[in-house]
Formats: structure tokens, C-alpha cells, sequence
């Protein structure tokens, strides 16, 4: 007996380790039957990590779609036919063919500024530059875009920020020379009639005349209205004649009764003074351009301001120097155009009127004012070719370019700023303002 309880003994001893080695395998957990009595689902091991412990695992896999990244941590790169991941492409990377410097503002094709349909917000050095664009024979050329144009302001190559080839409603201050010679003027009066015909229904037109003073005829009223066609053919004159007084012989005075000239209009004096003496004539042509800029530097914003002056170009008698109109304006971005007539318009003496003699009258200024400006200038002779120049005139305004950018130089800082334009093509003449005065206004 005792010898069989000792084998039963030995036996236990050998069984217990493996017995104990498979209880200490970890239960997976399961859930709870509900039953009474059923023993509970073993606790996982607390020194298991919380994000390896199967419970978590289970709660955050998705049938079908797997379990999501941990979170700060970045989504997985798609995986190779290897098995292995790439990294993914920079989000900032720009893609080839496109440059970082966004192309300026183009409003769709005829909605530019004419209808008014868009809106331009700009700084106050915010620069708007009209050009025209010629070729050799001297027509207009259309088609071009952004890409055809450099600006340059003091040497410095700008980035455009608006570019458009619709044109603008225009504000026109026409300016008559009422100082012209009789036959001349003659001609001139002739042509006013088709001035109505060179603009659009959206201008709008104000009246200057000038000799020895500038008069407003009108202000500024509709282009193709009723008030405008009587207002020119009010503004008619009769020019300047060229009788020469004679100051000695028969004719130089008349009869004389008891010391008194009996025929007034044959005296060679009236009120003391001898007006045998050929008077000087009076051609106030800069006091006229001024007078016309300060009406239109109150127009609007969004319309184009021009001054549009029929003229021998000659100017005597102005109280305000060359200089101060031009600066008011650059300005002001007001732009000369003209047409020259009478001997100012021909070839070989309008070319020789253009060099001015000291202590003479500056026999023709004109082309002076529309090349600081960025306008244009002909020359006719005839009636049928200065009514023709008004439509002429009139089209090169409204086939414009109009280049905007923002000035790299401080509004702040008033001094001049000269502005170069080219066009990235050959055989072309280019034609915009020399430059311009900033303004805390120049945003347009």
C-alpha cells in the first residue's frame, strides 16, 4: 500500500509542470454569455500597451477598409507591386509650365471699361498707361496680349496687373484757336459739322474757345447731342485778316476839320495811343490747354480724359508757363491730341515752326504737348482732310492698350517718373506718355 501510494506521488510531481504551463497561456477576451455562473472573461495583461491590446485593435478596424493611421502621424504611401512604400509628393510643388507671378487682370472681351461691368480694386500707386501700337506704315495694329508688352518705370521692368484693348468712354475738351487767318478759319468752321460723327453715344464733349483770352462754350454734354451741334455752330468765327496798317502817305490818316480827325476808323491815334503800330498778336494757347485740363481732371474715374485742340499751334500772351500745364497733366493723366492747320500743317514750315527763337512767339507748340502726353497729331490742309482727322483721331483713341501696374516707388515720393513702354516685336512703334507725377489719387 505504502508502495503504491509513493508511485502516485511521483507521478503528480512529473505531471504538475505541465499542467500549470498550459493555465498560463492569456485567454483571448470574449464576451460575456449572459448566463449566471459563467466564469468571467480573464483580464489582458496591463503591461500590454493600450494601442497593441486586441479590444482596441478591434474597436478601430472597419470591415473592408482596414485600420485608419494613428493619429498626428501622416497617412501610409500607396503600396508597390514590391511591397514597399514611396513618399508622397510635396503639396507645394509647382506644376511645370506655370510661373509663381499671376497674370495680370483681362476682362473678357467686350467688357471692358465701356460697360462698366467689372470692378478695379487697386492701391494708390496703382499706374494705368495707354499705349498705341503702329506699324511701319502707320496702322494701327490690334491683337497683341500682355505677353507683347514690358513696362518700365526709372529703368525698373514693372509686372503688369491689368491689361485690356476695350476702350474707354471719353471725356473730350475741344479747343478751337479762334486767332486763325480768315481762310483758315473759314475751313475750320466748315468741319465742325462732322465732329459729332467721330464719337460714340457714351462721350461726352465740353467747348473751349481762344485768341487773346479762352471762353467755355459749354460744359460737358453727350457727344451726339442736339446741345453740341448748336453750341459748334456758335463757336463759328470770322479768323484774323492780314491788312497791314500804313503809317505814312495819303492813306496813313484822313481829312482833318479844326484839328479833328473827322473818320475815326482812319486815325492813327485813339485815346493817346498811336495805333498805326502793328499790334502783337495774341495766341494764348498754353492758358487754353490749362483751362480745359482743370474741367476734366473733375470728371469721373473710368472714363479717358483727352484734350482735342484744332490749331496753328502757335502760343503768345499765356500767363502759365509750358511746364506747369504739362505737369498738371501727367498729372492728371490727361492726354494732347491735336490737328494742325493753316501754314503750321505744311510739310517743310511746319517742321521749321517746331524750333523756337528766343524772344519770338513760339510758332508751333502742339507736337510739344502731344509727345510729353502719349497723344497724336495731324496735319491738314483741306476742309474734306480736317474732318476726316476727327474720325481719325477719335479711332486711335479707342484702339488702345491699356497697361496697369503697381508703381515699386512710393506715392509718397512726388518726383517725376519716367515710363519707357516696349512691345516684344519688330517693326513696331510704340506710342504712351513719357511719364507722370504721382498723386494720392493715381489709382484709377
Amino acid at each position: 500500500m505504502k508502495r503504491n501510494v509513493l508511485v502516485l506521488a511521483c507521478l503528480l510531481a512529473v505531471a504538475a509542470p505541465c499542467v500549470l504551463g498550459q493555465q498560463s497561456q492569456p485567454v483571448p477576451d470574449a464576451p460575456s454569455s449572459g448566463v449566471p455562473g459563467a466564469p468571467a472573461p480573464r483580464p489582458s495583461n496591463p503591461n500590454t500597451p493600450q494601442s497593441l491590446s486586441l479590444p482596441s485593435l478591434l474597436h478601430q478596424v472597419t470591415p473592408g477598409e482596414g485600420a485608419p493611421p494613428a493619429s498626428g502621424s501622416s497617412p501610409a504611401a500607396p503600396a508597390t507591386a514590391a511591397g514597399t512604400s514611396q513618399p508622397a509628393e510635396p503639396t507645394n510643388q509647382v506644376p511645370a509650365g506655370q510661373s509663381n507671378v499671376p497674370p495680370p487682370v483681362i476682362p473678357p472681351k467686350g467688357e471692358g471699361p465701356s460697360t462698366a461691368s467689372y470692378t478695379i480694386r487697386t492701391r494708390v500707386n496703382f499706374v494705368l498707361v495707354p499705349v498705341t501700337v503702329k506699324d511701319k506704315n502707320g496702322q494701327l495694329v490690334p491683337g497683341l496680349t500682355y505677353h507683347d508688352f514690358q513696362v518700365y518705370e526709372d529703368g525698373v521692368l514693372q509686372h503688369l496687373n491689368f491689361f485690356t484693348e476695350d476702350p474707354f468712354p471719353l471725356s473730350v475738351a475741344f479747343v478751337i484757336d479762334q486767332s486763325l487767318h480768315a481762310d483758315t478759319m473759314r475751313k475750320v468752321n466748315e468741319a465742325l459739322s462732322g465732329l459729332q460723327g467721330a464719337f460714340a453715344p457714351y462721350d461726352e464733349v465740353s467747348v473751349f474757345t481762344y485768341a487773346s483770352h479762352v471762353s467755355q462754350a459749354t460744359g460737358f454734354t453727350g457727344a451726339e447731342s442736339a446741345r453740341l451741334t448748336q453750341v459748334l455752330d456758335r463757336v463759328k468765327a470770322p479768323g484774323r485778316f492780314m491788312e497791314v496798317p500804313s503809317n505814312t502817305g495819303p492813306m496813313a490818316e484822313g481829312p482833318i476839320i479844326n484839328g479833328q480827325y473827322i473818320d475815326p476808323n482812319t486815325t492813327p491815334e485813339h485815346n493817346g495811343n498811336f495805333i498805326g503800330i502793328i499790334p502783337k498778336d495774341q495766341h494764348v494757347l498754353n492758358d487754353a490747354i490749362f483751362r480745359a485740363a482743370t474741367e476734366l481732371a473733375q470728371r469721373g474715374k473710368g472714363r479717358r480724359k483727352l484734350i482735342y485742340v484744332i490749331s496753328d499751334g502757335k502760343n503768345e500772351g499765356s500767363k502759365i508757363a509750358y511746364k506747369e500745364v504739362v505737369r498738371y497733366l501727367l498729372t492728371n493723366q490727361i492726354a494732347v491730341y491735336g490737328t494742325l492747320v493753316g501754314e503750321s500743317s505744311l510739310p517743310v514750315y511746319g517742321w521749321l515752326d517746331r524750333f523756337h527763337i528766343p524772344l519770338q512767339m513760339q510758332d508751333n507748340i502742339l507736337p510739344k504737348y502731344t509727345a510729353a502726353t502719349g497723344g497724336g497729331l495731324d496735319a491738314e490742309l483741306s476742309t474734306n482732310g480736317i474732318e476726316r482727322s476727327f474720325a481719325r483721331i477719335t479711332e486711335q483713341v479707342r484702339d488702345q492698350y491699356t497697361l496697369g501696374y503697381n508703381s515699386h516707388i512710393s506715392v509718397l515720393d512726388s518726383r517725376f517718373r519716367k515710363i519707357e513702354v516696349r512691345v516684344l516685336r519688330p517693326n513696331l512703334t510704340v506710342i504712351a506718355k513719357q511719364g507722370y507725377y504721382p498723386t494720392a489719387t493715381t489709382g484709377q
